[in-house]
């Protein structure tokens, strides 16, 4: 039984485990506590300071790191609380670039929120001397401006205590603190896996995506270019939280409609492709444990995970499916199959994914993924990019009809939709690989043991009297803990999942920014995953392999998974990296 203890917070009566923090308390009593370098289970410091109580101390103190004890009297909303507040975003604000209406983050931004709610109306109140940045923007996915940074070390937290890579942190002292890659260096030249947490952590515009619109506006308006998208599953859990729908909602037809209406050629789906890599992993799955190959194997959907393994765990390379990730799949059969089938030169098309994960846009320019010269896929846009692409052209999201997606990489199954969550990909590569090897139906293709957001989860499958030892792992963090454990002979596994952010691609660093506030109490992880699942539960085709335009394209183009064309263009290899060079 947990040691409890009783406190008051702004004169209301709550109890807590013992080791709570105040800041926990007082809002398992109800009351909101403003806070900026905050981030729950991920950063809880106390730099930024706006989160002061009175205890009755000599000073105020962090609510954020300072321990609840017995009969404690905290006062939250004092007026001398509230001017120290106001100060201290007045003196943020004084070395802050304050051009609010042409940032990426505005109306979105907690340092803008917080302003506003505590009525600070000069933002010029401190002038002074201010440091200038120049703007690092080289890395392909991710740009990072400090003149916007805070100094509340979110972003620090995520990358080295969940992801484990910590390629960014403070250098110098005092005024010229900042957040920087050892050395000087860009992040282009560190060892950054591209995934795009920090940008999920900063609650300011200091990090964000490299934004390709422009490129998918261009290419739109040529009347030379025929273009095709595609979107990732994620994607369709999470997009119409940008335009006020509830978070946790699938919102597939209305993106399929939206996508049209921009100008697209083409509206296939990516979830096509991961029926695709179904057929092709469970395939190399089946054959590395029936003719001796390297086991355990592990999947290669997750570009941030590919590049982490290449970089830190480089003997894990010959573990790694061969398979390309779903949406370069994709982008190989546009470029191959349906330009074949359209009769359209594949050097005209341009082909354009909708990712929530900004190691995608890495990914992308990889030259292993591609063929005759040309790219897989020419242009990645992050989920947020979408949206903003939606905004600019003036359409109701909210108000659209649901719409389909074209016929002929437009077909999924609820195996396919499912990958966007941890666990996914495992869950449907065991309802392919099992009714392979055993010949017989699945009753039940829900496999619940690897489901959840834990960040390791293990499962022992029974196929045809084998038991099969499984893992998933999400974040990579959790990836270096589990490979250390495999490297060390204490664990033993046939396949595992790897999906480089905690959660998997619902919580991808291209994805909606959620606050720290909405943080603290929702789990964003199983809330938009539930969503996934939900469409899985509602799909009348429910395995990769029961998909008619998947049978179809290996009936006319690629002949057999794993054959001589579908290696030629599903599959891929991977390169050792060094740790600080790109």
């Amino acid at each position: 039984m947990e040691n409890m203890i009783a406190l008051t917070v702004d004169g209301i009566s709550v109890e807590v485990p013992a080791g709570t923090s105040v800041l926990e308390a007082a809002r398992k009593a109800g009351v909101h506590i403003p806070t900026l370098c905050y981030l729950k289970d991920i950063n809880a410091i106390g730099a930024c300071r706006m989160c002061v109580v009175d205890t009755g101390a000599r000073s105020l103190q962090a609510a954020c790191v300072l321990p609840a004890a017995p009969g404690m009297v905290v006062k939250t909303n004092t007026p001398a609380i509230r001017q120290y507040r106001k100060t201290l975003l007045e003196l943020v604000l004084s070395a802050h670039d304050k051009k609010c209406l042409t940032c990426v983050r505005s109306q979105n931004c907690e340092l803008q929120r917080l302003c506003r709610e505590l009525g600070v109306e000069d933002g010029d109140a401190f002038k002074g001397v201010t440091n200038e940045y120049a703007i690092d923007d080289v890395s392909p996915s991710i740009v990072r401006d400090n003149n916007k940074c805070i100094l509340c070390r979110r972003c620090v937290a995520v990358c080295s205590s969940v992801q484990k890579i910590g390629v960014i942190g403070p250098v110098m002292r005092g005024f010229k603190t900042a957040i920087e890659s050892p050395w000087g260096l860009k992040l282009n030249e560190m060892a950054c896996i591209n995934c795009g947490q920090c940008i999920t952590a900063c609650p300011v515009g200091a990090l964000h995506e490299k934004d390709d619109t422009a490129k998918v506006w261009a290419a739109l308006a040529d009347p030379d270019k025929h273009v095709v998208v595609q979107p990732a599953p994620a994607v369709r859990a999470a997009l119409g939280e940008e335009f006020g729908i509830p978070m946790g909602t699938s919102v597939t037809g209305k993106m399929a409609t939206a996508l049209r209406r921009l100008g697209f050629d083409k509206v296939f789906d990516t979830d096509f492709g991961a029926d695709l890599t179904i057929m092709e992993e469970a395939n190399e799955l089946i054959e590395r444990i029936t003719s001796g190959g390297v086991l355990p194997m592990i999947t290669s959907c997750s570009p941030g995970w590919i590049k982490f393994c290449e970089t830190y765990y480089p003997d894990f390379i010959p573990n790694l499916s061969s398979c390309k990730s779903p949406h370069e799949m994709v982008g190989a059969m546009v470029k191959s199959y349906y330009a074949e089938k359209a009769g359209i030169d594949p050097k005209k098309i341009v082909t354009v994914s909708v990712m929530p994960c900004t190691a995608k846009k890495f990914e992308a320019a990889r030259p292993e993924l591609g063929h005759d010269g040309m790219a897989d896929v020419d242009i990645v846009i992050t989920t947020r990019e979408l949206a903003r692409m939606i905004k600019e052209a003036g359409i109701n999201f909210a108000m659209l009809p649901d719409g389909d997606f074209d016929s002929l990489m437009g077909e999924s199954t609820g195996a396919a939709v499912i990958f966007g969550a941890t666990g996914g990909v495992m869950e449907a590569a065991l309802r392919t690989a099992y009714e392979t090897l055993t010949g017989e139906t699945l009753a039940d293709v829900d496999f619940h043991g690897v489901r959840g957001t834990e960040g390791i989860k293990e499962a022992t499958v029974n196929i045809n009297g084998t038991d099969v030892n499984v893992a998933v792992c999400s974040s990579t963090g959790m990836a270096a803990k589990l490979l250390d454990s495999v490297r060390a002979g204490e664990k033993n596994y046939t396949f595992i999942e790897v999906m480089a952010c905690p959660g998997g691609c619902v919580n991808g660093g291209g994805q909606p920014i959620v606050d720290s506030d909405t943080r603290a109490t929702v789990d964003v992880r199983a809330v938009r995953a539930k969503a996934l699942y939900g469409e899985d539960a509602g799909k009348a085709l429910r395995k990769s392999h029961e998909n008619a335009e998947i049978k179809a394209i290996y009936a006319d183009y690629l002949g057999k998974p794993g054959g001589h064309r579908s290696h030629e263009l599903l599959h891929t290899h991977y390169t050792r990296r060094e740790k600080y060079t790109d």
